[in-house]
């Protein structure tokens, strides 16, 4: 599988292939002409509660990282389709967080690569 994680405000590439935008809400500031997103997967995004508990602190990352690859166990099917697109060619999942370390789409292409 061939899955990267990238900001959705760096600019679009070739290389990207197929981008999945993987928050619940839409990137502030950000047109979506220039976003160039094939699909938006909200209902994979985190919980609005596990969003805002978490808060993008850092320290609590591992804690969300635990609690998020739970909520993903719900939804199994499109975590399918994503493998599967992974599989097919390139796939993007692209976020809004500043945090390149510390995001919903890092921990989503983790779950994606361990259990296939």
């Amino acid at each position: 599988m061939d899955i990267h994680v990238k900001r959705v405000y760096d600019k679009p590439a070739p290389t990207d292939g197929r981008r999945v935008l993987v928050d619940r809400l839409w990137p502030r500031g950000l047109k979506k002409e220039d976003a160039r997103i094939d699909l938006w997967l909200k209902e994979i995004a985190p919980s609005g509660e596990l969003r805002q508990w978490f808060g993008h602190d850092p320290d609590r990352f591992e804690e969300f990282r635990r609690r998020y690859s739970s909520e993903l166990a719900e939804h199994e099917s499109k975590l399918q389709e994503l493998r599967q697109r992974a599989k097919d060619g390139t796939l993007t999942l692209v976020y809004g967080a500043r945090d390149t370390e510390h995001n919903d789409a890092v921990v989503l292409a983790e779950v994606m690569r361990t259990v296939a």
